[in-house]
């Protein structure tokens, strides 16, 4: 009896380690496949694989100094970075005001903010699109073709949910802190500002990472707002290379991936220990 109980310990054991590297495998060889492609000078879609048979470093350096694809990158950390950060801002300020104050319509504006989230960005680009035109006829600065323009856009589909998530990390927050702190003579603001903040910075380091990936990311409002070249973002940049030249570009492309892909994995590994924190603080309701 003993005997069988060891067996099948070991054998669900085998079986969950199994699964486990099957999986990795599965998560990690498209990744190794674009990195191997980056490294192929032939720059051929029909003579990519894993492994290269001559590696070379020919790709990113046509990528870094023959291309505007620096110009690229930087544009999209731009965008992304600003609007995480005034997304994370704006959203703060009304998750604090949805969590701790009751006022006459919270309930309302709370369920618009969950209900607008229904509708995708994507369904008012025709909307978008005439919007900031006629903005641009008064403001150039923000109009189409204009990088603020872009980032007025990206702020209006993050603002519902990210409210949201982060007034359910506030309702976790001991209002007794805010108390102690107004007895003390701080105001409403300078409770937020010096009590709540610090305690809540995991979650805005979650509702940031999350907001600058997609942004980082995004194609379809971009490619329809931006024009030219110098104004591109990173993914936009990326379609020209496969675009007009689809099967001998895919090196570019790749080395492209690769080094896009560093900038996020950069600011994770910075930010890894606040996001594990943001990511389960929310879940339980003191």
């Amino acid at each position: 009896m003993a005997c069988r109980r060891k067996v099948g310990f070991w054998t669900r054991r085998f079986v969950r380690n199994l699964l486990a590297w099957v999986a990795i495998a599965f998560a990690l060889f498209p990744a190794v496949f674009v990195l191997g492609t980056s490294f192929n000078p032939a720059n051929n879609l029909s003579t990519t694989r894993v492994i290269p048979r001559n590696p070379s470093l020919a790709n990113y350096f046509e990528l870094l100094f023959r291309q505007p694809f620096p110009t690229w990158l930087w544009n999209s950390v731009k965008v992304a970075g600003i609007s995480s950060f005034l997304s994370v801002s704006l959203c703060a300020l009304g998750a604090y005001a949805f969590s701790r104050f009751r006022f006459s319509g919270r309930r309302v504006g709370l369920l618009t903010l969950l209900l607008v989230q229904m509708f995708p960005q994507a369904l008012g680009m025709v909307a978008i699109f005439l919007l900031l035109k006629r903005i641009g006829t008064y403001m150039p600065w923000l109009g189409l073709n204009t990088h603020p323009g872009l980032i007025l856009v990206y702020l209006g589909g993050a603002l519902g949910f990210n409210t949201w998530l982060m007034k359910g990390y506030f309702d976790t927050i001991p209002r007794s802190l805010e108390e102690s702190a107004m007895v003390d003579g701080a105001t409403p603001f300078q409770a937020f500002r010096w009590i709540i903040l610090p305690l809540a910075r995991p979650i805005l380091a979650v509702i940031f990472v999350i907001q600058f990936i997609t942004l980082y990311s995004e194609y379809l409002l971009a490619s329809i707002l931006l024009k030219g070249e110098k104004m591109y973002t990173l993914a936009v940049g990326m379609r020209i290379f496969i675009g007009e030249h689809y099967r001998d570009r895919w090196g570019i492309f790749a080395a492209g991936a690769v080094i896009g892909a560093l900038v996020v994995l950069v600011i994770f590994y910075a930010l890894q220990s606040q996001i594990i924190s943001g990511l389960t603080g929310g879940a339980v309701k003191e």
